[in-house]
């Protein structure tokens, strides 16, 4: 089977053997897995003189089911998520705490994305808000526009923001809502929105070292309000500013509760219902509820299909075309799916 890596800064494609299923693993063949630009391009440029696999969002179909997978079944169309287990390769073989099948009323492709769907959910049970809170999202990459759509979805008064106005120009266009691109705006917003009081919460999903968004978000919040890192950025907080607000600095670790957890994820034995309601593998479930019932548009960031042959020629696009949220890697042309 055909597998993407990166290998000494380089995109390469090579060969590996089809994983043998496993009790309570079900072997998938991929139909799309989906790019996550700030996490692949950011191992890429580590890789020199090591080699990692890319990829930890997708769909496809399973073909085999080992025992204990119940209620999985042979051809059902499922989402999965989660490093190493998923990746960017024609099969999968994934524990079934990170699998969820997908409704019959989802796009294949636009249920490729419940990996990067999970870490948005993730981002918002970490902060903890209220109904009618005011959440400002920095960062209106894949991450940050899924992110948005979804607290949008459950109620708060987003607020986006993000200093490229393509960016914000098309999540306003798909959403109706209002997008800043200068501090200034952002500012005058967060003054009429909130009466002068500040933001419930700032979600940093933007990323970069030594960010003067991590000092602008102390100033944006309310007192005692709270800054969540989602984005790969520097956490260099202002004590003086902390501290005059008593600010709560928070950071949201990947799609939730199992996550890098070898019982849950390696052994696949799932927490109890009752004591963690929401794992990494519910909110991939979660997100697939949102896209059945038609709670958020995602539509538009699937439109850029790529086959797998060309994945090399993806990345680089990706590298140089900053306003290019994402690609879907297709494994198959023409796949009725």
């Amino acid at each position: 089977m055909k597998t993407i890596i990166a290998n000494n800064r380089q995109v390469q494609i090579v060969e590996e053997n089809i994983p043998k299923v496993v009790a309570d693993y079900v072997l998938i063949k991929t139909v799309f897995s989906v790019i996550s630009p700030g996490t692949e391009i950011s191992m890429l440029t580590q890789s020199e003189g090591q080699r990692f696999a890319l990829g930890y969002s997708a769909l496809g179909k399973i073909i085999e089911c080992g025992e204990g997978t119940e209620p999985f079944q042979k051809g059902d169309l499922i989402a999965c998520y989660g490093a190493p287990y998923v990746r960017h390769s024609e099969y999968l073989l994934v524990p079934k705490t990170l699998c969820r099948k997908i409704p019959d009323s989802v796009d294949p492709k636009e249920g490729a994305l419940g990996g990067l769907g999970a870490i948005a959910i993730h981002a918002l049970r970490i902060a903890n808000l209220q109904f009618g809170e005011t959440a400002i999202v920095a960062g209106l990459g894949i991450l940050g526009q899924l992110l948005a759509q979804i607290a949008h979805a459950a109620s708060y008064q987003v607020i986006p923001y993000d200093i490229s106005p393509e960016r914000a120009s098309q999540f306003q266009s798909i959403t109706g809502i209002k997008s800043m691109t200068t501090a200034e705006q952002l500012e005058d917003q967060i003054q009429r929105q909130t009466e002068g009081q500040g933001a419930d919460a700032v979600f940093l999903c933007a990323g970069g070292k030594k960010s003067s968004l991590t000092t602008d978000s102390l100033k944006w919040i309310r007192d005692k309000g709270k800054v969540i890192i989602v984005g790969d950025i520097e956490p260099l907080f202002p004590r003086n500013l902390m501290f005059s607000k008593e600010a709560q600095i928070l950071i949201s670790r990947a799609g939730g509760p199992g996550r890098y957890d070898p019982i849950y994820e390696k052994n696949a034995v799932d927490y109890p219902y009752g004591f963690v309601r929401w794992t990494e593998g519910r909110n991939v479930g979660e997100y697939l509820r949102l896209l059945a019932q038609k709670k958020i548009n995602v539509t538009p960031y699937v439109q850029d299909v790529t086959l797998l042959e060309k994945v090399e020629e993806a990345f680089q696009s990706l590298m140089t075309n900053h306003q290019s949220l994402t690609k879907v890697i297709q494994y198959e042309e023409g796949v009725d799916v």
